[in-house]
Protein backbone atom coordinates (compact mmCIF):
# COMPACT_ATOMS: atom_id res chain seq x y z
CA UNK A 1 0.00 0.00 0.00
CA UNK A 2 0.99 3.79 -1.08
CA UNK A 3 1.67 6.16 1.11
CA UNK A 4 1.45 10.16 1.29
CA UNK A 5 1.76 12.46 3.90
CA UNK A 6 0.38 16.24 3.57
CA UNK A 7 1.62 18.51 6.25
CA UNK A 8 -0.93 20.99 7.01
CA UNK A 9 -4.49 20.54 7.49
CA UNK A 10 -5.67 24.67 6.68
CA UNK A 11 -7.41 25.88 3.50
CA UNK A 12 -3.80 24.44 1.47
CA UNK A 13 -3.85 20.84 3.29
CA UNK A 14 -7.35 20.69 2.57
CA UNK A 15 -7.51 21.65 -1.12
CA UNK A 16 -4.86 19.45 -1.77
CA UNK A 17 -6.28 16.05 0.22
CA UNK A 18 -9.75 17.11 -2.29
CA UNK A 19 -7.53 16.54 -5.37
CA UNK A 20 -5.95 13.40 -4.50
CA UNK A 21 -8.78 12.20 -3.65
CA UNK A 22 -10.66 13.28 -6.89
CA UNK A 23 -7.67 12.62 -9.09
CA UNK A 24 -7.30 9.19 -7.37
CA UNK A 25 -11.05 8.19 -7.93
CA UNK A 26 -10.66 9.64 -11.76
CA UNK A 27 -7.64 7.30 -11.84
CA UNK A 28 -9.02 4.24 -10.59
CA UNK A 29 -5.99 2.81 -9.20
CA UNK A 30 -5.38 -0.23 -7.33
CA UNK A 31 -3.16 -1.51 -4.37
CA UNK A 32 -4.79 1.84 -2.04
CA UNK A 33 -3.57 4.35 -0.12
CA UNK A 34 -2.84 5.63 2.89
CA UNK A 35 -3.18 9.54 3.15
CA UNK A 36 -1.71 11.12 6.49
CA UNK A 37 -3.13 13.95 7.22
CA UNK A 38 -0.58 16.10 10.00
CA UNK A 39 -1.82 19.52 11.95
CA UNK A 40 -1.75 20.33 15.50
CA UNK A 41 -4.77 22.49 14.67
CA UNK A 42 -8.05 21.63 13.33
CA UNK A 43 -8.77 19.89 10.26
CA UNK A 44 -10.09 22.44 7.86
CA UNK A 45 -9.60 25.58 9.62
CA UNK A 46 -6.29 25.48 10.68
CA UNK A 47 -4.43 28.14 12.76
CA UNK A 48 -5.33 31.22 11.14
CA UNK A 49 -8.98 30.39 10.28
CA UNK A 50 -9.40 28.31 13.55
CA UNK A 51 -13.23 28.24 14.85
CA UNK A 52 -14.15 30.57 18.05
CA UNK A 53 -12.52 33.67 16.61
CA UNK A 54 -13.69 36.54 17.75
CA UNK A 55 -17.22 37.86 15.45
CA UNK A 56 -15.16 41.31 14.54
CA UNK A 57 -12.48 39.21 12.62
CA UNK A 58 -13.37 39.12 8.83
CA UNK A 59 -12.79 37.84 5.98
CA UNK A 60 -11.78 40.26 3.04
CA UNK A 61 -13.27 38.51 0.05
CA UNK A 62 -17.16 37.91 -0.63
CA UNK A 63 -18.63 34.40 0.15
CA UNK A 64 -19.00 33.35 -2.95
CA UNK A 65 -15.42 33.89 -3.39
CA UNK A 66 -14.58 31.51 -0.94
CA UNK A 67 -14.04 27.83 -1.92
CA UNK A 68 -11.92 24.89 -1.52
CA UNK A 69 -13.82 23.17 -4.72
CA UNK A 70 -13.41 23.47 -7.85
CA UNK A 71 -16.90 24.20 -9.66
CA UNK A 72 -19.05 21.44 -9.47
CA UNK A 73 -16.97 19.56 -6.85
CA UNK A 74 -18.32 21.14 -3.99
CA UNK A 75 -19.81 24.02 -2.13
CA UNK A 76 -18.43 27.23 -1.41
CA UNK A 77 -18.42 29.62 1.19
CA UNK A 78 -21.76 30.98 -0.37
CA UNK A 79 -23.82 28.01 -0.67
CA UNK A 80 -23.27 26.72 2.99
CA UNK A 81 -23.99 30.38 4.12
CA UNK A 82 -26.67 31.31 2.01
CA UNK A 83 -27.46 35.31 1.12
CA UNK A 84 -26.99 37.70 -1.34
CA UNK A 85 -23.60 38.59 -3.95
CA UNK A 86 -20.99 40.46 -2.07
CA UNK A 87 -21.54 39.01 1.75
CA UNK A 88 -19.08 39.05 4.27
CA UNK A 89 -18.36 36.45 6.84
CA UNK A 90 -16.25 36.08 9.93
CA UNK A 91 -13.33 34.49 10.40
CA UNK A 92 -14.74 31.54 12.38
CA UNK A 93 -17.72 31.17 10.00
CA UNK A 94 -14.83 30.61 7.33
CA UNK A 95 -13.63 27.89 9.84
CA UNK A 96 -16.91 26.25 9.89
CA UNK A 97 -16.96 25.83 6.12
CA UNK A 98 -13.33 24.64 6.19
CA UNK A 99 -14.08 21.82 8.57
CA UNK A 100 -17.08 20.80 6.86
CA UNK A 101 -15.19 20.62 3.85
CA UNK A 102 -12.52 18.44 5.47
CA UNK A 103 -15.27 16.44 6.73
CA UNK A 104 -16.99 15.98 3.57
CA UNK A 105 -13.88 15.05 1.89
CA UNK A 106 -12.98 12.56 3.78
CA UNK A 107 -16.15 11.12 4.04
CA UNK A 108 -16.44 10.80 0.12
CA UNK A 109 -13.04 9.91 -0.16
CA UNK A 110 -12.97 7.07 -3.05
CA UNK A 111 -12.82 3.32 -1.99
CA UNK A 112 -8.75 2.70 -1.67
CA UNK A 113 -8.11 6.07 -0.15
CA UNK A 114 -7.77 5.87 3.54
CA UNK A 115 -7.44 9.31 5.37
CA UNK A 116 -6.08 9.53 8.43
CA UNK A 117 -5.44 12.55 10.86
CA UNK A 118 -2.76 13.14 13.22
CA UNK A 119 -3.22 16.14 16.25
CA UNK A 120 0.69 16.63 15.99
CA UNK A 121 3.37 18.61 14.13
CA UNK A 122 5.50 17.60 12.27
CA UNK A 123 8.74 18.36 13.92
CA UNK A 124 11.28 16.25 11.46
CA UNK A 125 11.94 14.70 7.62
CA UNK A 126 14.42 12.27 6.77
CA UNK A 127 14.96 9.61 4.39
CA UNK A 128 15.44 5.55 4.72
CA UNK A 129 15.73 3.29 1.70
CA UNK A 130 14.16 5.87 -0.34
CA UNK A 131 11.24 6.18 2.33
CA UNK A 132 10.23 8.91 3.90
CA UNK A 133 10.07 9.44 7.26
CA UNK A 134 8.10 12.32 9.10
CA UNK A 135 8.80 12.90 13.02
CA UNK A 136 5.99 13.46 14.93
CA UNK A 137 5.70 15.96 18.17
CA UNK A 138 3.58 13.11 19.85
CA UNK A 139 6.57 10.68 19.75
CA UNK A 140 5.74 8.71 16.75
CA UNK A 141 6.66 9.17 13.29
CA UNK A 142 4.79 8.22 9.69
CA UNK A 143 6.45 6.25 6.91
CA UNK A 144 5.41 8.04 3.44
CA UNK A 145 6.12 7.28 -0.03
CA UNK A 146 5.76 10.91 -0.75
CA UNK A 147 5.74 14.12 1.70
CA UNK A 148 3.91 17.47 0.50
CA UNK A 149 4.53 20.60 3.33
CA UNK A 150 1.36 22.52 3.41
CA UNK A 151 1.58 24.11 6.44
CA UNK A 152 1.39 27.49 7.12
CA UNK A 153 4.76 30.07 6.69
CA UNK A 154 6.77 29.12 9.51
CA UNK A 155 6.36 32.07 12.21
CA UNK A 156 9.07 34.44 13.09
CA UNK A 157 10.94 34.74 16.56
CA UNK A 158 11.77 37.96 18.32
CA UNK A 159 14.26 39.57 16.05
CA UNK A 160 16.88 41.73 17.60
CA UNK A 161 14.85 45.40 17.23
CA UNK A 162 12.02 43.29 18.78
CA UNK A 163 14.44 42.54 22.01
CA UNK A 164 15.81 45.62 21.81
CA UNK A 165 12.05 47.39 22.19
CA UNK A 166 11.15 44.63 24.87
CA UNK A 167 14.12 45.57 26.64
CA UNK A 168 13.44 49.63 26.75
CA UNK A 169 9.43 48.44 27.54
CA UNK A 170 10.61 46.81 30.74
CA UNK A 171 13.11 49.52 31.98
CA UNK A 172 10.16 51.93 31.81
CA UNK A 173 7.15 49.87 32.66
CA UNK A 174 5.64 50.48 29.53
CA UNK A 175 3.29 48.24 26.48
CA UNK A 176 4.98 46.22 23.88
CA UNK A 177 3.13 43.77 21.34
CA UNK A 178 5.37 42.68 18.85
CA UNK A 179 4.16 41.32 15.43
CA UNK A 180 1.83 38.69 15.53
CA UNK A 181 -1.46 37.22 14.36
CA UNK A 182 -4.41 39.30 15.74
CA UNK A 183 -6.28 36.86 17.09
CA UNK A 184 -3.65 35.27 19.37
CA UNK A 185 -1.89 38.70 21.09
CA UNK A 186 -2.44 39.83 24.42
CA UNK A 187 -4.89 43.07 23.55
CA UNK A 188 -5.50 43.68 26.95
CA UNK A 189 -2.35 45.67 27.66
CA UNK A 190 -3.48 47.92 25.63
CA UNK A 191 -4.87 50.70 27.52
CA UNK A 192 -8.46 52.26 26.64
CA UNK A 193 -8.33 55.99 26.39
CA UNK A 194 -4.83 56.40 25.96
CA UNK A 195 -2.22 57.02 22.90
CA UNK A 196 -0.96 54.23 21.33
CA UNK A 197 1.61 53.97 18.28
CA UNK A 198 0.95 51.42 15.93
CA UNK A 199 3.53 50.35 13.11
CA UNK A 200 2.06 49.52 9.72
CA UNK A 201 -1.08 49.91 7.74
CA UNK A 202 -1.92 46.50 6.32
CA UNK A 203 -4.25 43.41 7.16
CA UNK A 204 -2.46 42.97 10.54
CA UNK A 205 -3.81 47.07 11.14
CA UNK A 206 -6.58 45.80 10.12
CA UNK A 207 -7.56 43.05 12.73
CA UNK A 208 -6.09 44.74 15.58
CA UNK A 209 -8.47 47.91 14.78
CA UNK A 210 -10.87 45.43 14.31
CA UNK A 211 -10.22 44.01 17.92
CA UNK A 212 -9.63 47.37 19.76
CA UNK A 213 -12.71 49.00 18.74
CA UNK A 214 -15.70 46.54 17.88
CA UNK A 215 -14.32 44.20 19.92
CA UNK A 216 -13.82 46.56 23.23
CA UNK A 217 -18.26 47.14 22.50
CA UNK A 218 -17.84 49.90 20.32
CA UNK A 219 -20.27 50.21 17.33
CA UNK A 220 -21.34 51.41 13.85
CA UNK A 221 -24.84 52.86 12.69
CA UNK A 222 -25.91 54.22 9.67
CA UNK A 223 -25.15 58.05 8.96
CA UNK A 224 -27.47 60.45 7.00
CA UNK A 225 -25.83 59.14 3.44
CA UNK A 226 -25.67 55.41 4.26
CA UNK A 227 -21.91 55.86 5.20
CA UNK A 228 -20.78 53.81 8.70
CA UNK A 229 -20.44 56.44 11.81
CA UNK A 230 -18.32 54.77 14.99
CA UNK A 231 -19.80 55.11 18.18
CA UNK A 232 -17.44 54.85 20.94
CA UNK A 233 -17.52 52.18 23.86
CA UNK A 234 -14.52 54.35 25.84
CA UNK A 235 -12.55 51.33 26.26
CA UNK A 236 -10.75 51.72 22.77
CA UNK A 237 -6.91 52.79 22.88
CA UNK A 238 -6.27 56.01 20.33
CA UNK A 239 -4.54 54.52 17.79
CA UNK A 240 -1.95 56.82 15.81
CA UNK A 241 -0.71 54.82 12.79
CA UNK A 242 2.16 55.31 10.55
CA UNK A 243 4.25 53.21 7.98
CA UNK A 244 6.52 53.42 4.97
CA UNK A 245 3.75 54.62 2.72
CA UNK A 246 1.84 55.85 5.77
CA UNK A 247 -1.80 54.77 3.96
CA UNK A 248 -4.22 51.79 4.22
CA UNK A 249 -3.95 49.20 1.78
CA UNK A 250 -6.37 49.75 -0.83
CA UNK A 251 -10.39 48.13 -0.45
CA UNK A 252 -11.03 45.21 -2.85
CA UNK A 253 -13.34 46.15 -5.62
CA UNK A 254 -16.85 44.92 -4.94
CA UNK A 255 -17.72 43.82 -8.99
CA UNK A 256 -16.28 41.87 -11.25
CA UNK A 257 -14.42 42.15 -14.37
CA UNK A 258 -16.60 41.64 -17.66
CA UNK A 259 -14.58 39.86 -19.52
CA UNK A 260 -11.10 37.93 -18.99
CA UNK A 261 -7.83 39.96 -18.23
CA UNK A 262 -4.83 39.63 -20.35
CA UNK A 263 -2.11 36.67 -19.48
CA UNK A 264 0.80 37.40 -17.44
CA UNK A 265 3.57 36.19 -20.32
CA UNK A 266 2.50 40.07 -22.22
CA UNK A 267 5.74 41.25 -23.01
CA UNK A 268 9.48 40.68 -22.57
CA UNK A 269 11.53 43.88 -22.22
CA UNK A 270 14.82 44.37 -21.51
CA UNK A 271 15.30 44.93 -17.30
CA UNK A 272 16.10 47.80 -15.69
CA UNK A 273 14.19 50.08 -12.63
CA UNK A 274 11.36 52.65 -13.63
CA UNK A 275 10.66 55.39 -11.85
CA UNK A 276 8.80 53.55 -8.75
CA UNK A 277 11.43 51.30 -8.35
CA UNK A 278 10.00 47.87 -10.24
CA UNK A 279 11.29 46.39 -12.80
CA UNK A 280 10.12 48.29 -16.28
CA UNK A 281 9.24 44.98 -17.97
CA UNK A 282 7.07 44.45 -14.94
CA UNK A 283 5.28 48.11 -14.85
CA UNK A 284 4.60 47.66 -18.75
CA UNK A 285 3.40 44.41 -18.30
CA UNK A 286 0.61 45.32 -15.39
CA UNK A 287 0.34 49.14 -17.42
CA UNK A 288 -0.89 47.02 -20.53
CA UNK A 289 -3.57 45.29 -18.66
CA UNK A 290 -5.00 48.54 -17.19
CA UNK A 291 -4.76 49.90 -20.46
CA UNK A 292 -6.33 47.15 -22.14
CA UNK A 293 -9.29 46.99 -19.73
CA UNK A 294 -10.35 51.14 -20.24
CA UNK A 295 -10.02 51.13 -24.07
CA UNK A 296 -11.96 47.90 -24.66
CA UNK A 297 -14.67 48.36 -21.82
CA UNK A 298 -14.74 52.17 -21.69
CA UNK A 299 -13.68 53.27 -25.11
CA UNK A 300 -16.01 56.43 -24.43
CA UNK A 301 -13.42 57.68 -22.22
CA UNK A 302 -10.10 57.49 -24.89
CA UNK A 303 -9.15 59.27 -27.79
CA UNK A 304 -7.93 56.82 -30.07
CA UNK A 305 -8.91 52.66 -30.97
CA UNK A 306 -7.11 49.98 -28.76
CA UNK A 307 -5.59 48.66 -31.68
CA UNK A 308 -3.84 52.38 -32.34
CA UNK A 309 -2.81 52.38 -29.04
CA UNK A 310 -1.57 48.90 -28.24
CA UNK A 311 0.77 49.61 -31.34
CA UNK A 312 2.49 52.68 -30.07
CA UNK A 313 2.42 51.36 -26.47
CA UNK A 314 4.77 48.40 -27.30
CA UNK A 315 6.73 50.10 -29.19
CA UNK A 316 7.26 52.68 -26.37
CA UNK A 317 9.86 52.49 -23.88
CA UNK A 318 8.03 52.12 -20.29
CA UNK A 319 7.89 55.93 -18.30
CA UNK A 320 9.91 57.81 -21.27
CA UNK A 321 8.70 60.85 -23.00
CA UNK A 322 7.55 58.97 -25.91
CA UNK A 323 4.91 57.17 -23.35
CA UNK A 324 4.08 59.68 -21.62
CA UNK A 325 3.22 61.34 -24.56
CA UNK A 326 0.95 58.54 -26.01
CA UNK A 327 -1.06 58.11 -22.75
CA UNK A 328 -1.77 62.19 -22.45
CA UNK A 329 -2.99 62.64 -25.60
CA UNK A 330 -5.24 58.84 -25.63
CA UNK A 331 -6.80 58.84 -22.40
CA UNK A 332 -8.17 62.83 -21.98
CA UNK A 333 -9.36 62.24 -18.24
CA UNK A 334 -6.05 62.09 -15.38
CA UNK A 335 -8.31 60.17 -13.50
CA UNK A 336 -7.90 57.50 -16.19
CA UNK A 337 -4.39 57.11 -16.36
CA UNK A 338 -2.05 54.99 -14.40
CA UNK A 339 0.50 56.63 -12.44
CA UNK A 340 1.90 53.89 -10.89
CA UNK A 341 4.72 56.25 -8.98
CA UNK A 342 1.37 58.16 -7.28
CA UNK A 343 -0.46 55.06 -6.57
CA UNK A 344 2.22 52.94 -4.72
CA UNK A 345 3.65 56.17 -2.92
CA UNK A 346 0.75 58.62 -2.45
CA UNK A 347 2.29 60.57 0.33
CA UNK A 348 6.16 61.23 -1.27
CA UNK A 349 7.07 64.20 -1.27
CA UNK A 350 4.19 66.16 0.45
CA UNK A 351 4.41 67.96 3.79
CA UNK A 352 1.43 69.57 6.17
CA UNK A 353 1.61 71.68 8.51
CA UNK A 354 0.11 69.91 11.25
CA UNK A 355 -1.58 66.05 11.79
CA UNK A 356 -5.00 68.00 11.46
CA UNK A 357 -3.91 69.16 7.91
CA UNK A 358 -2.62 65.25 7.17
CA UNK A 359 -6.19 64.03 8.54
CA UNK A 360 -8.04 66.01 6.11
CA UNK A 361 -6.16 64.92 3.06
CA UNK A 362 -6.44 61.40 4.13
CA UNK A 363 -9.84 61.70 4.84
CA UNK A 364 -10.62 62.74 1.11
CA UNK A 365 -7.96 59.84 -0.02
CA UNK A 366 -10.22 57.21 1.99
CA UNK A 367 -13.34 58.43 0.61
CA UNK A 368 -11.69 58.57 -2.90
CA UNK A 369 -10.54 54.55 -2.22
CA UNK A 370 -14.12 53.77 -1.32
CA UNK A 371 -15.63 55.50 -4.32
CA UNK A 372 -13.43 54.08 -6.60
CA UNK A 373 -13.43 50.70 -5.44
CA UNK A 374 -17.17 50.77 -5.67
CA UNK A 375 -17.57 51.70 -9.39
CA UNK A 376 -17.31 49.31 -12.12
CA UNK A 377 -16.33 52.72 -14.36
CA UNK A 378 -12.86 51.66 -12.88
CA UNK A 379 -13.03 48.20 -13.67
CA UNK A 380 -9.51 48.98 -15.15
CA UNK A 381 -8.12 48.81 -11.69
CA UNK A 382 -9.74 45.44 -11.32
CA UNK A 383 -7.56 44.19 -14.51
CA UNK A 384 -4.41 45.22 -12.58
CA UNK A 385 -5.23 43.30 -9.34
CA UNK A 386 -6.14 40.13 -11.47
CA UNK A 387 -2.99 40.51 -13.21
CA UNK A 388 -0.71 40.94 -10.13
CA UNK A 389 -2.69 38.32 -8.67
CA UNK A 390 -1.49 35.81 -11.69
CA UNK A 391 2.07 37.26 -11.87
CA UNK A 392 2.75 36.82 -8.20
CA UNK A 393 3.44 33.30 -8.74
CA UNK A 394 5.33 33.70 -11.97
CA UNK A 395 7.30 36.68 -10.58
CA UNK A 396 7.88 35.88 -7.10
CA UNK A 397 11.82 37.49 -6.75
CA UNK A 398 10.61 40.82 -7.68
CA UNK A 399 9.96 42.61 -4.46
CA UNK A 400 8.51 45.88 -5.89
CA UNK A 401 5.80 43.50 -7.90
CA UNK A 402 4.98 41.75 -4.60
CA UNK A 403 4.92 44.73 -2.74
CA UNK A 404 2.46 46.40 -5.03
CA UNK A 405 0.46 42.78 -4.96
CA UNK A 406 -0.10 44.03 -0.99
CA UNK A 407 -1.20 47.33 -1.52
CA UNK A 408 -3.27 46.94 -4.31
CA UNK A 409 -4.54 43.26 -3.78
CA UNK A 410 -4.82 42.42 -0.74
CA UNK A 411 -6.33 44.90 0.83
CA UNK A 412 -9.36 45.08 3.24
CA UNK A 413 -13.48 44.83 1.82
CA UNK A 414 -15.03 47.58 1.08
CA UNK A 415 -17.02 47.97 4.27
CA UNK A 416 -13.62 47.59 6.30
CA UNK A 417 -12.57 50.12 4.70
CA UNK A 418 -15.30 52.71 5.13
CA UNK A 419 -14.93 51.50 8.40
CA UNK A 420 -11.81 52.69 9.15
CA UNK A 421 -12.82 56.30 7.08
CA UNK A 422 -15.42 56.31 10.20
CA UNK A 423 -12.90 55.59 13.44
CA UNK A 424 -10.61 58.01 11.72
CA UNK A 425 -13.46 60.80 11.34
CA UNK A 426 -14.66 60.00 15.49
CA UNK A 427 -10.97 60.61 16.14
CA UNK A 428 -9.96 56.35 17.13
CA UNK A 429 -7.45 56.57 14.04
CA UNK A 430 -4.82 58.96 13.68
CA UNK A 431 -2.47 58.86 10.66
CA UNK A 432 0.77 59.61 11.11
CA UNK A 433 2.34 59.94 7.78
CA UNK A 434 4.88 58.37 5.18
CA UNK A 435 8.29 56.78 6.58
CA UNK A 436 7.55 56.57 10.20
CA UNK A 437 9.92 56.05 12.34
CA UNK A 438 9.53 55.52 15.95
CA UNK A 439 12.41 56.42 18.62
CA UNK A 440 12.91 55.15 22.03
CA UNK A 441 13.66 58.24 24.20
CA UNK A 442 14.95 57.17 27.48
CA UNK A 443 14.51 60.39 28.83
CA UNK A 444 10.89 60.95 28.93
CA UNK A 445 10.58 56.73 29.29
CA UNK A 446 8.22 56.70 25.52
CA UNK A 447 8.70 55.77 22.31
CA UNK A 448 8.32 59.32 19.88
CA UNK A 449 7.11 58.46 16.26
CA UNK A 450 8.17 60.58 13.90
CA UNK A 451 7.80 60.99 9.71
CA UNK A 452 8.34 62.92 7.09
CA UNK A 453 5.04 63.94 6.26
CA UNK A 454 4.33 66.54 8.85
CA UNK A 455 6.71 68.47 11.35
CA UNK A 456 7.20 67.32 15.56
CA UNK A 457 6.98 63.53 17.04
CA UNK A 458 4.05 62.05 18.72
CA UNK A 459 5.00 60.38 21.90
CA UNK A 460 3.24 57.25 23.88
CA UNK A 461 3.65 54.51 26.41
CA UNK A 462 1.99 51.75 24.39
CA UNK A 463 3.48 50.40 21.11
CA UNK A 464 2.35 47.93 18.50
CA UNK A 465 3.87 46.21 15.80
CA UNK A 466 0.84 45.97 13.43
CA UNK A 467 2.19 43.66 10.98
CA UNK A 468 2.17 40.10 10.62
CA UNK A 469 6.06 38.29 11.28
CA UNK A 470 7.44 37.47 8.10
CA UNK A 471 10.25 34.71 9.02
CA UNK A 472 11.37 33.15 5.75
CA UNK A 473 12.92 29.68 5.49
CA UNK A 474 16.93 30.57 7.65
CA UNK A 475 14.86 33.15 10.41
CA UNK A 476 11.78 30.26 10.96
CA UNK A 477 10.83 29.09 13.97
CA UNK A 478 9.30 25.68 12.50
CA UNK A 479 11.60 22.39 13.28
CA UNK A 480 11.11 20.40 9.95
CA UNK A 481 12.28 23.05 7.95
CA UNK A 482 14.91 24.19 10.42
CA UNK A 483 16.42 20.35 10.19
CA UNK A 484 15.76 20.46 6.33
CA UNK A 485 18.10 23.93 5.86
CA UNK A 486 20.77 22.80 8.53
CA UNK A 487 21.36 19.78 6.58
CA UNK A 488 21.00 21.42 2.89
CA UNK A 489 18.08 19.48 2.06
CA UNK A 490 16.34 22.65 1.30
CA UNK A 491 17.33 26.48 0.23
CA UNK A 492 15.55 29.78 0.36
CA UNK A 493 15.80 32.05 -2.63
CA UNK A 494 14.08 35.36 -1.84
CA UNK A 495 12.48 34.62 1.49
CA UNK A 496 10.95 31.94 0.10
CA UNK A 497 11.19 28.44 0.22
CA UNK A 498 12.70 27.24 -3.27
CA UNK A 499 10.48 24.48 -4.69
CA UNK A 500 11.04 23.32 -8.91
CA UNK A 501 8.64 24.38 -10.88
CA UNK A 502 5.79 23.15 -12.53
CA UNK A 503 6.19 20.14 -10.13
CA UNK A 504 6.55 21.87 -6.77
CA UNK A 505 9.68 19.28 -6.21
CA UNK A 506 11.62 20.74 -3.09
CA UNK A 507 15.21 22.18 -4.28
CA UNK A 508 18.03 21.49 -1.71
CA UNK A 509 21.44 23.99 -1.48
CA UNK A 510 23.18 21.95 -3.97
CA UNK A 511 19.91 23.04 -6.90
CA UNK A 512 18.91 19.20 -7.03
CA UNK A 513 14.91 18.65 -7.02
CA UNK A 514 14.06 15.84 -4.65
CA UNK A 515 11.57 13.34 -6.21
CA UNK A 516 9.53 12.47 -3.26
CA UNK A 517 9.50 16.31 -1.35
CA UNK A 518 7.26 18.58 -2.58
CA UNK A 519 5.73 21.59 -1.02
CA UNK A 520 2.38 23.69 -1.48
CA UNK A 521 1.62 27.47 -0.29
CA UNK A 522 2.04 31.51 -0.29
CA UNK A 523 5.60 30.78 1.10
CA UNK A 524 7.34 28.76 -1.46
CA UNK A 525 8.37 29.97 -4.93
CA UNK A 526 5.16 30.07 -7.24
CA UNK A 527 3.22 29.84 -4.80
CA UNK A 528 -0.57 30.41 -4.63
CA UNK A 529 -1.48 33.97 -2.30
CA UNK A 530 -4.17 32.00 -0.74
CA UNK A 531 -7.12 30.62 -1.13
CA UNK A 532 -9.57 33.84 -0.91
CA UNK A 533 -9.03 36.25 -3.70
CA UNK A 534 -10.89 39.16 -5.45
CA UNK A 535 -13.30 37.82 -8.54
CA UNK A 536 -13.58 33.86 -7.55
CA UNK A 537 -11.75 31.21 -6.79
CA UNK A 538 -7.84 31.25 -6.13
CA UNK A 539 -4.62 29.56 -8.00
CA UNK A 540 -4.49 27.35 -5.06
CA UNK A 541 -6.91 25.23 -7.11
CA UNK A 542 -5.31 24.78 -10.18
CA UNK A 543 -2.28 24.40 -8.27
CA UNK A 544 -3.76 21.94 -5.83
CA UNK A 545 -4.73 19.59 -8.76
CA UNK A 546 -1.63 19.95 -10.84
CA UNK A 547 0.69 18.96 -7.33
CA UNK A 548 -1.99 16.30 -6.62
CA UNK A 549 -1.55 14.29 -10.17
CA UNK A 550 2.10 14.71 -9.98
CA UNK A 551 2.03 13.46 -6.36
CA UNK A 552 0.04 10.66 -7.57
CA UNK A 553 2.14 9.53 -10.19
CA UNK A 554 5.31 9.13 -8.42
CA UNK A 555 3.79 7.48 -5.29
CA UNK A 556 1.44 5.06 -7.59
CA UNK A 557 3.21 4.59 -10.53
CA UNK A 558 -0.09 6.17 -12.22
CA UNK A 559 -0.67 6.39 -15.79
CA UNK A 560 -1.75 9.45 -15.46
CA UNK A 561 1.02 12.14 -16.58
CA UNK A 562 2.34 14.31 -13.84
CA UNK A 563 1.71 18.49 -13.96
CA UNK A 564 3.28 19.55 -17.27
Amino acid sequence: MSAVVVVGAGPTGTCLMERICANAARIGRGGGLDLHIVDPYPPGAGRFWRIGQPDALKADSATEELTVFPVGAGPSLADRLGGGFGRSASRSQVGEYLAAAFERTVRLAPGGVRVRVHKARAVGLTESAGRQQVALSTGGSLEADAVVLAHGQPEAPHTTADAAEIAFAARHGLAYLPAGHAADLDLDVVPAGQRVLARGTGRAFADLVALLTVGRGGRFTEGERGEPVYLPSGAEPLLYVGSRRGVPHHARPAYRLAGPPPGVDRFATSSGQDAAGGGRDAAKRLAYAYYHELFTRHPDRTRTTWTAFESSFEAAEWGGKEMRALVTRSVPRFADRLRLDRLERPLHGMRFGDLAGLQRWMHGYLAADLERSADPAFSADLAVIHWLLSARTTLADDPWLQGLVGLLADGPSLARQAELRALARAGVVTFLGADLRIHQDEESGTWRATSSTVPGFTAARTLVEARRPVAGVRRGSDPLIAGLYATGECRETGGLLDVRLPDRRLVTRTGAAHDRRFALGSWTVGGAPGFDRPGGPGELLRQADALARTVLAQVAGSWLHAAA
